[in-house]
Order: C-alpha cells, then structure tokens, then sequence
C-alpha cells in the first residue's frame, strides 16, 4: 500500500478502535481513556506492532499527535475560568497545593533512588507528571457518583484546578531551565522570569477584556461581529487563531506552546466571548475534541508506549510497582490529611483522597512531549504512561465504598465549578465521545 493509503488506515484503526473499546470500557464503569491507552497499546510495538509493521509513530502522525496535544491543553483550560480561581477560597488553595507540592518533592527522591540512572532534570519531570490530579476525570468521576454540584464536589474541583495551575506553571519554568543549558541559579531566574512575562501577558488580556465588559463596550463589539462576520463559525475560527496564537508565544518565550494553549482556554469565558457565542463554540469545539482528538490522543499515547521494557528484568518490573504505589498513596494520604485537618470525617476524607488520586490527560501531554524532544526515553515515556493508566484505574474502586449521600461540608448544593464545557458539566451521558484527561 501507499503511504498516503497506510496513513488511513491507521487512522482509522486508531480512532475507530479507540471510540468502541472507550465506550466498553465506560460501561464497565471505568473512564473510557484506560481503553483508549489499552488500544494504542495493543497496536503498539508492545503485542501488534511488530506484526503489522508499527514500531514507531510516522511522521505523519507525529504532526497530528502535536495538534492533538494542543486540543488536549486547550480543552483543559477551557475547564477553567479566571472567576473560578478567585473564588477558590483557602481551604481549596491549600489542598490543591499541598496535592502538588508534596507529592512533586517527595516523588522527586523518590524518583531519584528508584532511577538513579535518571539525571536530577529527568527525575524532576517524571516527578512532576505524577503530581497532577486529573480536573476532567475527577470531574467524570463526580458525576458518575452523584457528587457533581455539591459543595463537596466543588471543593474538591476547585482544588483540582489550583493543582493543575501549580503543574503547567511549574513544567514551563523547569522546561526554560533545561533549555537554557546555564548554571542551575540562573536558569531558574531566567526560568522564572520568561514565566512572569508570560503570565503578566496573559493577566493584561484577560483584565482587558474584563474592562471592555465592564465598560459595556465588549458587548457591543460581540454584536457588531455577529452582524458583519459574513464566514460560517466564525467564533470558532477566533478561539483557534486566539489558541495558536498564545501556543505561538509561549513557544518563542521557551515555555512550550502546551502552557499557551492552555492558558488560552482559560481566558475564553462566557463573559468575554457572550453567553450565546461561548456556548455555540464550547460546542464545536467539545464535539471536535471529545469526538476525534481525545481518542485519538489516547490510543497514541498507549501506541509510543514499550510495556516489553517494564518487563527486562524484575527489578525494574519492581521500581515501577512502587512508583505506581507512591503515585497513588501520596495524593491518598495528602488529599485525606488536608481533608482531615479541615474538620471532615475519616470516611470523607478517605473519599476525597481516592478521587484527587487519579491522573490523566495534562501529565500524558507533557510525556508526549517530553518523549518529542528527547528528554525521556520509550522506557521513562512508557512508566509515566503506565503510573497515570493504574493510578486512574484504581481511583474510582478505592471511593466508592467511602461515597454516600451528604458527604463532605455541609450545606446544600451549589453550582459546579467547572464551567461548561468539554468534560465539565452534564450535557450528555457520561464520557460521551470519549473521557478526559487533567
């Protein structure tokens, strides 16, 4: 066959495979990306690859797996909005950033004594993708348990958002550091520096767009658009050019087009883009993205991933046994003790521990990455893939026994926090076109 005829039947193996066995998965009450991988897996050079000839992704896939990236980043941002985190409160701030940090320098040692062979950047990484809790998923997770709109619920989404926050800010600074090849104090100015600019940048358009709104000028330029703008989605054209523009500039500024893409997200909010036009593109943009990239992503991910390399030897069968098993434990132990320390009772706090251990999209993004640019290697890549697939795995089975009616702070429901959109509220069944990430 020809390349072009290669190309798509790939595709279509990839995808159509990925949606069927996410659905399946998704019916037996887990979230639909554990199949995704499971697939990639399958196809991969793991069991089918060698037989049908896949043992590496083609250029031409290599392309789509980067724009599938960016989907994937800009989906998480735009789970978020500016408001959200304002209205986070502390006790939400504290747990998000206690479920990052602790784990994040923990797992750092960790890392180290497991690996050794790693050097201190690599292990900083591997540390780093293992410290996210995953905002989509545990979303999913709510909503599957009734728990989506409570105040506990809230809670712990408001603290998922704070986590990833913290994540994106921190790979961006330790991605300048190890690009910038100086000694280890400058490269964290410089690191911290380009991150500042970055984030001043962004907090002077979304502060803009918020006195435009304010000024009831924004509202008028939104009709004048939709009156004039003669293009079919024109909304969506905008979101796209708006993304890829913030990819752009993060990108030049060293951070990786990851950090713009999900910054960009974040800034794309009913308040600056109207109620009626957020909703229309927040539409396209969740059928694109759930529909095509997410399971396209996922069964990549599993596709660049060797389990045959956790299996060289035991000991290195063992290492990823126990990286797995403190991925789990710290984001258990961490999110109860804050839980806990907040007053809740044991049985909560266990619950919220479970939920806040599962990880997805936003770390697998930045091993995609982190594999592109030579950082990690198939064997690193295939552990950071393979802790985010059992901790996910494991999540939901360790809650559910602790899940009950009332749970968490008292009082009644309130909104969610997550805004609509891809992976957040419930405007259909329960991974409809695919299940998220964090």
């Amino acid at each position: 066959m020809d390349t072009t005829t290669l190309f798509v039947v790939g595709l279509f193996l990839l995808v159509g495979c990925a949606v069927a066995v996410g659905e399946l998965v998704s019916r037996l009450g887990q979230t639909a990306l554990i199949g995704q991988l499971a697939v990639g897996v399958v196809l991969g050079p793991t069991l089918l690859g060698g037989p049908l000839g896949l043992t590496a992704i083609s250029p031409e896939f290599s392309g789509l797996e980067i724009l599938a990236t960016f989907f994937v980043l800009m989906t998480a941002g735009l789970a978020v909005t500016p408001d959200q985190i304002y209205a986070t409160g502390g006790p939400s701030a504290a747990l998000g950033i206690t479920i990052f940090v602790v784990p994040f320098l923990a797992g750092s040692g960790v890392v180290h004594l497991l690996y050794p062979a790693l050097g201190w950047t690599e292990g900083l990484f591997v540390s780093l993708t293992i410290s996210i809790t995953a905002l989509p998923v545990l979303g999913v997770m709510l909503r599957e348990f009734g728990l989506f709109g409570t105040r506990f619920g809230t809670f712990l989404l408001n603290g998922a958002v704070v986590n990833e926050l913290a994540a994106v800010t921190t790979f961006s600074i330790l991605l300048r550091a190890h690009a910038t090849g100086y000694a280890l104090g400058a490269s964290a100015a410089i690191a911290g520096l380009t991150v500042v600019v970055f984030l001043t940048s962004i907090l002077a358009v979304h502060f803009g767009l918020r006195s435009l709104r304010e000024l009831h000028l924004w509202d008028r330029l939104v009709a004048r658009f939709r009156r004039d703008w003669h293009s079919p989605e024109g909304g969506f054209a905008f979101l796209m050019v708006g993304g890829l523009a913030a990819a752009l500039y993060s990108q030049l500024l060293g951070l990786t087009f990851l950090v713009g893409a999900f910054y960009a997200g974040l800034l794309v909010t009913p308040a600056s883009a109207g109620v009626r036009e957020h909703r229309d593109i927040t539409r396209i943009f969740e059928a694109v993205t759930w529909g095509f990239f997410i399971p396209l992503f996922f069964a990549l991910v599993g596709f660049g991933m060797d389990l045959r390399t956790l299996l060289a030897s035991p000991l290195v069968l063992a290492g990823f046994a126990a990286l797995c098993l403190f991925a789990f434990v710290s984001k258990l132990s961490v999110g109860g003790l804050v839980a806990r320390a907040l007053g809740w009772p044991p049985e909560d706090a266990l619950a919220a521990g479970f939920l806040l251990a599962s990880r997805g999209a936003v770390e697998l993004a930045m091993a995609v990455l982190l594999l592109s640019l030579g950082i990690f290697d198939t064997a690193v890549y295939t552990v950071v893939a393979g802790v985010g697939l059992v901790t996910t795995f494991l999540s939901p089975f360790g809650a559910r026994p602790f899940v009950r009616p009332g749970i968490g702070p008292g009082g009644p429901p309130v909104a969610g926090s997550a805004r609509p959109g891809p992976g957040s509220l419930p405007s259909g069944p329960p991974e409809a076109g695919g299940s998220p990430p964090a």
